[in-house]
């Protein structure tokens, strides 16, 4: 059963899926309407989930479950993933980027490979300051309260301390 991202309880599981890329307010539009539709008749074992979905930032796609209600499956979960996969692939859109998204001093979403991050880190395109996007929060709480998160608040923090003992 969707439910609006606004009423979804705090503790409930979310996954958030970045883009490769900025998204149109068109796509954004198509994602949150098949979002809705697939979210409201998700289930686990027969029973239905209480779920919802929304874009956020233009970039990223974040679904969310109460687990108060049911525990998804792992059968519902990948079904969660493929839907992503499906909906990438019909409009040339990667929603499982891993590199690292933050923004940038003009307040644009920039990623970065995570090859790349330490070199950024010596070069100071990525500062201690930098807000970056922690996309492995795993509630909504979390999600709410770290998932933009300064630089050295993040597993980023260690470059910057390998950074100063050089």
């Amino acid at each position: 059963m969707y439910i609006p991202f606004s009423d979804i309880d705090f503790q409930s599981r979310v996954w958030v899926y970045q883009a490769d890329r900025e998204l149109t307010p068109e796509e954004t539009g198509i994602i949150t309407e098949t979002l809705k539709a697939s979210l409201d008749n998700w289930e686990a074992h027969g029973k239905p989930l209480t779920a919802s979905g929304k874009v956020f930032e233009h970039r990223f796609v974040v679904v969310a479950v109460d687990e108060r209600d049911e525990l998804p499956s792992g059968c519902s979960i990948d079904k969660s993933v493929h839907w992503l996969q499906e909906i990438g692939q019909r409009m040339n859109i990667d929603f499982f980027d891993r590199s690292l998204a933050y923004i940038d001093e003009h307040d644009a979403i920039r990623t970065i490979p995570v090859p790349k991050i330490k070199q950024a880190i010596m070069t100071e395109a990525i500062l201690p300051t930098t807000t970056i996007f922690d996309n492995q929060v795993t509630t909504k709480a979390q999600w709410m309260s770290r998932w933009k998160v300064a630089a050295s608040n993040s597993w980023l923090n260690r470059y910057f301390t390998e950074q100063t003992s050089i």
